[in-house]
């Protein structure tokens, strides 16, 4: 992914300089970044046009030649600087590089707000006539008290800071992404075709246990032979503490919903759910760990399994939620399948989370005195009646796309 880091400072000595040379080395593997400087741009003068002079040229043909464009200013005077207005006014007098470009504004200052209200100021700017870019909503990356920021180095000290960066810059890759798909082209960014989906999870990934027969009853058990794996009081580091075998195990267990964990080779690996079957929303069997999602589902929702796992691969969609209504009036279940992805974007697999959000409906609308208003059933609208599933955040019920059954992605209810 190539993109353009625009500096919007024309300081000697910029944090907001630092922080894109942070970026351009600390997620190399993730984008390529070309850093632009703003110190030459002249003043803007509509009365001496400079569209033409080599400094905005160089500048206006790096934009047009990226995938998008990150822009970290600082905050003077509860706005942008002069230098970084200045040239914006260029990129939209005569020569409009920025118009229809995704862009993702970062900033850091000297004091706690991170020059929040300068990245305010200038998404307005970006959307004026003229300039017509498409900001990334959300997702601000506010740099404060930056001169404790960097250590000697030049590198973010704290890492929950350099974790929260990592998900803006992935969230702005799949924006770019979505954003081209919506305009037709493919930027500067050569277009790939779909991946096939091997439901039957031929290949192999680095965590694949191999001769280990997939659809084996005893998988589980096999498997664990095979890697000797780390067990009940063993401890494991995690991210954010260290838990036990047991602990995690438990933990899982208690969670108020029915997980289930696929990897990006397409294997059914894990559930958490202690019910039989039958009480379960998606029912999920022992001998099932293991087995490819192809040996899960019946051959006739192939078709929209693959099209649910393209959607989270590809990261046309971070999620994909299912609505359904065959639990009975008195339920609201919603499968949601969620994307997993590395610190560096890289898809590993879904997060299949199911759960009954009527109790926590119910429960909201005790403690605050509201109500639900509207026609019957006004939550899921399956009081229609044609009784179809409902698919409100995918789209999949529409006539140009497959829609998604009933768990169609770990599907282990077709036992």
């Amino acid at each position: 992914m190539k993109l353009v880091g625009i500096v919007g400072s024309n300081a000697v000595g910029s944090y907001n300089r630092l922080l894109l040379q942070f970026i351009q080395k600390h997620f190399n593997k993730l984008i390529d970044l070309d850093i632009v400087e703003i110190d030459q741009v002249p003043l803007f003068n509509q009365s001496d046009d400079q569209t033409q002079s080599p400094v905005i040229q160089d500048i206006a043909k790096r934009i047009e030649a990226s995938d998008g464009v990150i822009i970290a200013t600082p905050e003077h005077n509860h706005t942008i600087p002069a230098a970084l207005k200045s040239l914006i006014e260029w990129l939209s007098f005569k020569i409009h590089p920025l118009e229809n470009k995704p862009v993702m504004i970062v900033g850091a200052s000297y004091f706690s707000q991170g020059s929040s209200r300068a990245q305010l100021s200038l998404r307005q700017i970006l959307d004026s006539p003229g300039v017509n870019a498409i900001v990334l909503p959300g997702n601000e990356f506010l740099l404060g008290n930056v001169k404790e920021a960097f250590d000697e180095e030049n590198n973010l000290k704290d890492q929950g800071t350099i974790n929260f960066l990592a998900t803006c810059l992935e969230k702005f890759i799949r924006f770019i992404k979505v954003v081209s798909d919506l305009e037709g082209k493919g930027g500067a960014t050569e277009v790939v075709k779909p991946i096939e989906e091997d439901l039957f999870a031929n290949g192999k990934i680095d965590t694949t246990i191999e001769d280990v027969e997939m659809t084996a009853p005893d998988w589980v058990e096999q498997a664990a032979e095979k890697v000797n794996p780390a067990t009940g009081n063993d401890y494991v580091k995690l991210n954010r503490g260290i838990l036990t075998v047991n602990q995690i195990d438990q933990f899982l267990r208690s969670m108020p919903m029915e997980l289930t964990f696929a990897d990006s080779n397409n294997q059914f690996l894990y559930y958490n759910s202690v019910l039989p079957p039958e009480e379960m929303f998606a029912k999920r069997y022992p001998e099932q760990p293991g087995n490819p999602l192809g040996a899960c589902h019946p051959d006739h929702t192939h078709k929209n399994v693959k099209w649910v796992i393209s959607q989270l691969r590809s990261g046309k969609q971070d999620i994909v939620r299912i609505h359904v209504p065959t639990h009975g009036p008195d339920k609201f279940v919603v499968h949601n399948y969620q994307a997993i992805r590395d610190d560096e974007g890289n898809y590993m697999g879904i997060n299949e989370y199911i759960m009954d959000i009527k109790p926590t409906v119910d429960w909201y609308l005790q403690q605050t005195g509201q109500e639900l208003v509207g026609g019957k059933d006004t939550v899921s609208g399956a009081s229609q009646s044609d009784n179809k599933e409902a698919d409100t955040v995918s789209g999949a019920s529409q006539s140009n796309a497959a829609e998604p059954e009933v768990d169609t992605v770990s599907g282990a209810s077709s036992h």
